[in-house]
């Protein structure tokens, strides 16, 4: 009741507008895709219509989802009429729709015992691209099954494989009217998606459509049109008896696949709805919610429905906000059914199947993939995985490989956590950095520190073993794995690490396992590797393990040529960067206060490219301003990033003297006046740095001055 209460509460005349007027845009639109959902369900068109009356106001009145749509759908519409196929039912007949009918009914008693169970919580397992995947992989098998009606053939049944096989058969059936009529609707519909995307085309299509067809004369040139609808609600069905232990496994089965579709795609739509305007969905309510829409989808001897994440869409850009929608909706449907359905057998068939085509390629999520494909390929496959599991295998099969899909990329990525070589900081005791993000950070000598991301498990032991097998040299004396991520271990990694210990004891390798959790050493001594804690080999710290080797603060650093080989990168220099280094020893201090520029440990190699965003934005303000020292603190204070340290600050104060150079090299006075504020930044930085022992600085000047010449010399050389 309370929530009831809360997406009901008294809204603003204007707003209420929106959302009856919203309810009334999802209802006509849901004209001629619930017919064709209907249709491809196995059942008479007219019964989409029925299921988008009472099924929908009953969703209304229990979700917690502010404005999401709910209906006749196509991820559902495919796996029941796959599954009417599978039975030898005819796709219309009087066996599919008592079939039909009392396969929504016990989807919704599987949906009613996920909400029982708070069966909510399973959905996080399902990866967003292997839903995406599944989803596209039915859309596009939707599409090939009705291909053959865009040109007057008859709708497909099978997979992807039988399906084109079928469109090669019905090619003698083409009639080029219907092909134009269908193309023409598609190229309208998704033209005026991206040109006009708030103006319902695919409703006027359909009007315009079902007038042509009373006007013109479709039928003598071979152009189907939609059969006669009776007007009025036809009322609620009776639930077909069981009449047998066969049948009755034959609904459970095939029921279960299609609620877990259901939950999974709803829940995950209604999530992201919910994320994105800020409001909490109660997950379970949600279930409950479903269950009592496909229970009255069942009554009104409809197909299973399902979250409809286009029509949302499309209602959200009309501005509705509360569930107010879905009552106008469902009374809307009723009108409709009342008193424009003999309008509905003047439609072509062409036309009402290119506006469900062009509603599935929306659908689509190609550029869902598309992106994976650019930020993670390891996605990408999963998506791909997916995709081609119901193309090939159908539906059902498809539900099946994609949970696997799920937790293989659960286990995927617990296999190969993020992991790196680590190296210190000169001045810096305690702390360890990262080899390949932080230029700064150098490989301690005839020393492997490895950190590795995770918990360690039989499954991706053989990562660390691994990478650390490869790392070793013939000068290497000690092996830590800082273990700081690491908050369980199982039977397999405990024997596996004991024998490492061995192993390397025997070469007269040191081997430590550092900073994890207390509770990992209690599983070590569990699993009969107590052996590492009781010989030392298991330190609180990554210091105490170097002191108990005999590798003591400072620490010997190695020369490039080993942070090369772990890393695989080179450094880079920048010759116009090494005369202000070695005049100007601003930079020098985070070596000597051994403190990490926050940029290069948030953005890694990426750092230089932040760095030069953030000195290109200053540069603008400063032609806004009058550039004073103040502005200048000011601006740093509210860029982009946000406040830079003064290590960062150091080196975007030369991108912006360079890039004031070439700005203002026609107005010297402004250009004298924007150095002598960048000269009081530096005064200011560099005062930090005369609190240190000026010996110490001194000599890591002198070495930094002789190391950059060098290097600097090598550049330019090359």
């Amino acid at each position: 009741m309370e929530s009831i209460k809360n997406r009901f509460n008294p809204v603003s005349p204007g707003q209420l507008v929106k959302d009856l007027l919203g309810g009334v845009i999802v209802a006509l639109i849901s004209i001629p895709i619930s017919m064709g959902y209907a249709q491809i369900a196995g059942l008479p068109m007219q019964y989409g219509l029925y299921g988008s009356v009472f099924t929908i106001i009953i969703f209304g009145l229990l979700t917690t989802s502010r404005d999401f749509v709910f209906g006749v759908d196509a991820a559902p519409a495919a796996l029941v009429g796959g599954t009417v196929a599978a039975m030898g039912y005819a796709a219309g007949s009087e066996e599919a729709l008592h079939f039909v009918l009392t396969l929504t009914f016990f989807v919704s008693l599987w949906l009613l015992i996920f909400f029982l169970f708070k069966a909510g919580r399973i959905v996080k397992y399902i990866s967003a691209s292997v839903m995406g995947g599944f989803v596209t992989g039915i859309c596009c098998t939707i599409i090939l099954m009705q291909t053959p009606k865009l040109f007057g053939g008859s709708p497909g049944a099978g997979e992807a494989s039988e399906l084109i096989l079928h469109i090669i058969s019905q090619l003698p059936e083409f009639n080029l009217l219907s092909f134009g009529l269908s193309a023409a609707s598609i190229a309208i519909i998704m033209i005026a998606k991206k040109f006009i995307p708030k103006v319902p085309m695919s409703v006027i299509v359909m009007a315009a459509a079902a007038v042509s067809g009373m006007i013109l004369p479709f039928e003598s040139y071979g152009v189907r049109l939609l059969p006669h609808v009776d007007a009025g609600f036809h009322g609620f069905a009776m639930l077909p008896v069981i009449e047998s232990a066969d049948q009755l496994r034959d609904y459970l089965f095939s029921s279960l696949s299609i609620a877990a579709v259901i939950l999974a795609e709803s829940l995950l739509a209604s999530r992201g709805n919910a994320l994105k305007d800020g409001y909490k969905l109660d997950s379970n309510r949600e279930i409950l919610a479903y269950s009592a829409a496909n229970f009255m989808s069942a009554l009104s001897c409809c197909c299973p429905v399902n979250a409809s994440v286009s029509r949302t869409g499309i209602v959200r850009q009309f501005g509705a906000k509360s569930q107010w929608l879905s009552i106008s909706s469902g009374i809307t449907m009723l009108a409709v059914l009342y008193f424009a359905a003999p309008m509905i057998e003047y439609l072509p068939v062409p036309v009402l199947t290119a506006i469900v085509v062009s509603a599935l390629i929306n659908a689509c999520e190609f550029g869902e993939a598309v992106y994976y494909f650019k930020k993670s390929r390891t996605e990408f496959y999963i998506f791909v995985g997916a995709f081609l599991a119901v193309l090939i295998f159908g539906t059902v099969y498809g539900v099946i490989i994609g949970v696997v899909l799920s937790f293989v990329s659960v286990i995927m990525r617990a296999v190969t956590p993020p992991r790196a070589f680590l190296g210190a900081i000169e001045g810096k005791q305690n702390s360890f950095y990262s080899l390949k993000r932080n230029k700064e950070s150098r490989a301690v000598k005839n020393t492997i520190i490895y950190r590795f991301g995770g918990d360690l498990f039989f499954a991706n032991i053989d990562t660390l073993q691994n990478d650390i097998e490869t790392a070793i040299r013939e000068d290497t004396k000690v092996v830590i794995i800082n273990a700081g991520a690491c908050g369980a271990i199982d039977i397999t990694a405990a024997e596996r690490l004991l024998m490492m210990y061995e192993e390397l004891k025997k070469r007269g390798i040191h081997f430590y396992i550092t900073e994890h959790v207390e509770e990992v050493n209690d599983q070590l001594r569990q699993f009969g590797a107590g052996k590492l804690l009781e010989s030392g080999a298991v330190r609180m710290t990554t210091a105490l393990a170097l002191r108990d080797s005999g590798i003591r603060y400072p620490y010997p650093i190695e020369d490039e040529s080993v942070t090369y080989i772990l890393t695989g990168e080179k450094t880079t220099f920048r010759k116009k960067r090494f005369e202000k280094s070695i005049v100007r020893p601003a930079h020098i201090s985070r070596m000597a206060k051994g403190i990490q520029p926050e940029l290069e440990w948030v953005f890694g190699s990426k750092a230089e490219e932040y760095r030069e965003k953030i000195a290109q934005e200053l540069v603008d303000k400063f032609f806004d301003s009058s550039v004073t020292l103040s502005e200048l603190e000011d601006a740093e204070k509210h860029t982009l990033w946000g406040r830079v340290n003064m290590f960062d600050e150091d080196e975007i104060l030369d991108r912006i003297e360079n890039k004031l150079e070439e700005e203002l090299a026609k107005d010297p006075e402004k250009l004298a006046k924007a150095e002598k504020v960048i000269h009081d930044r530096r005064e200011y930085i560099e005062q930090r740095i005369r609190t240190m022992d000026p010996g110490a600085i001194r000599k890591l000047i002198d070495r930094r001055k002789s190391f950059l010449e060098s290097a600097g010399k090598k550049a330019e050389d090359e």
